[in-house]
């Protein structure tokens, strides 16, 4: 492991987990997933290798079989799984979101139903809040729950749905009306709804439609689906927490701590193209000498590494501000920002030093390339992270009257 990205103050335990990971990384990951990625190939050997050393119950609590982590250990496991192929990371993330949901809100007994089998990884989660037509506008949803007697009707058209194959518990936001007059802002008449299904393609279960996976430039490997809803029973114990119109806040917490993981990821996809981009520069030689001897290269390199560097930062900054039990969506939002940026700026750079080379899909830059861009929309777009940005800053610095 290199001088960059490396994380002062973690305790014995911390340094154990993330180097057993970088090392599964390493051994598991990095030699299969450039022909995986290519082949859009779901990674069932990698996913079973992390369910056996626990990263699906990395933050459950250990009374539920998780091994009650930090935050901050999450995402350094998160950044090192991105190192060696984005899209594992986002199997994990999901996953992580929901049970991080179910931890905060969840009632007694859904923490007991579905937390200790999340743990084990036998049940995967996903969670769903876009639709086709409203992209960042989450409080302009249209999906609907519609109580009867014990159960609640659910019906509308989601999408982008990470995991939505093979995930066995999906959090769904949706519109309910239930006790709130007309004239309630719409944010607080949204509900979550748990809801078990087989893993799968097609009718899953009666009023359940997973149509596929979506094609998509990059981020391959891992499924994103659509999921239709035609009168879908959900039993009324299946409200996350138990009341209704939690919704929105249930998910912008999940967010929250999903943006630190989307920054992870764009410090991990970052790292790994520095390395790329470092280890070709030495090898690769032109006007006899190698290019990293070249003023022009050792610019690149020294702007990649700090871009590097200063994401890493944040990042930690952020997690650790959300384990300290503060307020973290200013953190964790200058994090995805920087990142997903960052990200986006090094990949470049690294497919510019391989030059012709970097446009072959014989490199793994290739597929670095085109994973870049999905950290600069997922979990909120970088125009709405400046957005939350702008106005939180704006909420610290207001001038008094």
């Amino acid at each position: 492991m290199g001088r960059l990205a490396r994380t002062e103050g973690l305790t014995d335990i911390q340094r154990e987990i993330v180097e057993t990971v970088r090392s599964f990384v390493d051994k598991e990951i990095l030699p299969v997933a450039t022909e995986l990625e290519h082949k859009d190939e779901y990674p069932t050997e990698i996913v079973e290798g992390l369910k056996e050393l626990g990263i699906f119950g990395l933050m459950i609590p250990e009374e539920y079989g998780g091994l009650g982590e930090s935050l901050l250990t999450y995402a350094l496991c998160v950044e090192e799984i991105a190192r060696g192929w984005m899209s594992v990371s986002g199997i994990i993330n999901t996953h992580f979101i929901v049970a991080y949901m179910l931890k905060q809100h969840g009632t007694r007994e859904q923490k007991d139903h579905f937390l200790p089998r999340m743990a084990a990884g036998d049940v995967r989660g996903a969670f769903s809040m876009s639709e086709p037509a409203l992209g960042s506008d989450v409080s302009a949803i249209s999906s609907k729950g519609v109580r009867e007697g014990e159960e609640f009707v659910l019906t509308g058209q989601k999408m982008w749905l990470t995991n939505g194959g093979s995930s066995s518990l999906v959090a769904v936001l949706c519109r309910t009306d239930e006790g709130h007059p007309e004239g309630t802002a719409p944010h607080k008449s949204m509900t979550t709804f748990l809801v078990e299904k087989e893993p799968g393609f097609g009718e899953v279960q009666p009023g359940l439609t997973i149509p596929g996976k979506i094609d998509k430039m990059g981020y391959k490997g891992v499924d994103t689906t659509e999921l239709i809803m035609d009168g879908l029973r959900v039993p009324a114990d299946r409200v996350l927490g138990g009341r209704t119109g939690r919704g929105f806040y249930q998910m912008m917490d999940g967010v929250e701590v999903g943006r630190v993981n989307v920054a992870a990821r764009g410090c991990g996809v970052a790292q790994r193209a520095f390395e790329l981009g470092v280890s070709y520069a030495q090898q690769r030689h032109t006007f006899g000498k190698p290019i990293a001897q070249h003023q022009a290269i050792q610019f690149k390199l020294a702007e990649m590494g700090t871009k590097v560097e200063a994401a890493h930062a944040l990042m930690v900054g952020a997690a650790r501000k959300k384990d300290s039990g503060q307020r973290n969506d200013l953190e964790a939002g200058m994090a995805k920002y920087l990142a997903s940026e960052y990200c986006k700026e090094v990949v470049e750079d690294a497919f510019r030093i391989h030059g012709g080379y970097g446009f072959s899909k014989e490199y793994e830059i290739e597929r670095l390339y085109r994973e870049a861009p999905m950290l600069l929309i997922g979990e909120g777009t970088a125009e709405i992270q400046r957005m939350i940005i702008g106005r939180r800053l704006l909420e610290e610095y207001r001038v008094q009257s």
